[in-house]
């Protein structure tokens, strides 16, 4: 389906001729006409399916042709990270940047300045105003966020936000909100709490259901067993061996990300981090290297699991097996995306291996498990029913091995 066909305002076609949209993906196809006639939406869908655009491009386009209330805010998408924010932010400017359709992002981590702006624009009004829960509930709580005219709510990676436990947060700023208003839920998965928040919120809601919690096919995924000792010299083969240009290394630790980095650091390969040690300053800076190609290689926690949208990302690594299915699937998401193909590839150690198990069963399949270059030494063999051996002791230096 081309976008054409949905209807769009002319001055938002711009926006999305300029940002190289052409085909309409499944989840735009199946939730955009519910947008447009005003329905309330629950949407499950995995990630890299095109799910931003599918509530921005149709509430741009009714603020454009409906009439908005100027000194308030209009549209209000809450979303689990600050990361998440500044990307759907980023694109949103993208889209409406032929139209006269005012944003801003609200997320915490930033300086006096931030807050300043961010107040200002609750204040006076903004069209569509992404913020993460935490943030917006202290801006409330002061008593200056214009809300009485709020048409739309977006709840995004609600999932996530019920994980990162801001059901409170979401409930408080909901109270603020007028009642008349259409609501949008997104979510990767399908939980009871969800089913449980969406029936709280949302008024006889369209549901669409895509592909929820597999990764896309067109993902290679690959597991290699491996002692605790051998993964830098892992990540290290996987890097050279296929020359990738954008490699994205997750940690389920802040202290694995910073001793990752600089052992491929002291081994020549440039790479940067991001974890919560970082101010927010650091981490766009950072970010804004790996988009333009300048820094290759990422490491980063699962901060960045639902918050990066970077098309050209051809490796994932995941350092450590996520701690459940659902980790897993974003974090394999980040590459493969658009029209891109993609590798996934898991370092599983013994302990490991009964969590990637699980996560296998969750995809309904089972990944490869490649062999070690004998110059790595011997790796466990994978049974994840037996007890796991300890095996050598890690030492982060093996990493310095040449291979």
């Amino acid at each position: 389906m081309n976008f054409t066909e949905f209807g769009f305002d002319e001055r938002l076609m711009d926006g999305i001729e300029s940002s190289n949209y052409q085909q309409a993906t499944p989840i735009q196809e199946k939730v955009i006409p519910h947008i447009l006639a005003g329905k309330d939406v629950l949407a499950f869908a995995q990630t890299g399916t095109g799910k931003t655009a599918a509530f921005l491009l149709p509430i741009i386009n009714q603020l454009l042709v409906k009439d908005s209330h100027a000194g308030s805010i209009n549209a209000m998408v809450i979303v689990p990270t600050r990361e998440l924010a500044i990307q759907i932010s980023q694109h949103l400017e993208g889209l409406s940047y032929f139209t006269n359709v005012s944003s801003i992002a609200v997320y915490g981590g930033g300086d006096g300045n931030n807050f300043v702006q961010e107040k200002k624009a609750v204040s006076s009004g903004a069209d569509i105003v992404v913020c993460t829960p935490g943030k917006m509930m202290a801006h409330i709580k002061m008593g200056y966020v214009k809300l009485q005219h709020l048409q739309y709510l977006v709840l995004d990676e609600a999932d996530r936000m019920l994980d990162m436990g801001f059901y409170d947060d979401i409930m408080f700023i909901i109270k603020h909100l007028p009642q008349k208003r259409q609501n949008l839920l997104f979510s990767a998965t399908m939980p009871f709490n969800i089913k449980k928040l969406a029936q709280t919120i949302l008024h006889q809601p369209e549901e669409v259901s895509i592909s929820i919690s597999k990764p896309p096919d067109k993902i290679v995924q690959k597991a290699f067993m491996v002692y605790d000792a051998q993964k830098i010299a892992a990540v290290l083969h996987i890097i050279r061996e296929a020359n990738y240009k954008y490699v994205l290394i997750f940690c389920s630790s802040k202290l694995s990300v910073k001793q990752l980095t600089r052992e491929l650091k002291r081994n020549k390969i440039v790479a940067g981090e991001i974890h919560s040690d970082l101010e927010q300053q650091q981490r766009e800076e950072v970010l804004g290297s790996f988009r333009s190609g300048r820094l290759p290689v990422l490491v980063a926690t699962d901060i960045l699991s639902r918050g990066i949208d970077i098309d050209s990302i051809e490796l994932v690594i995941n350092f450590d097996v996520p701690h459940d299915g659902e980790d897993y699937v974003h974090r394999v998401g980040r590459t493969a995306r658009a029209e891109s193909d993609g590798t996934a590839i898991t370092l599983i150690n013994p302990k490991e291996q009964r969590k990637f198990a699980a996560i296998e069963k969750l995809l309904g399949k089972s990944i490869d498990k490649l062999a070690l270059p004998e110059a790595l030494g011997e790796q466990p063999e994978y049974n994840p029913v037996l007890k796991p051996k300890p095996g050598p002791k890690k030492r982060f230096n093996k990493g310095r091995r040449q291979v």
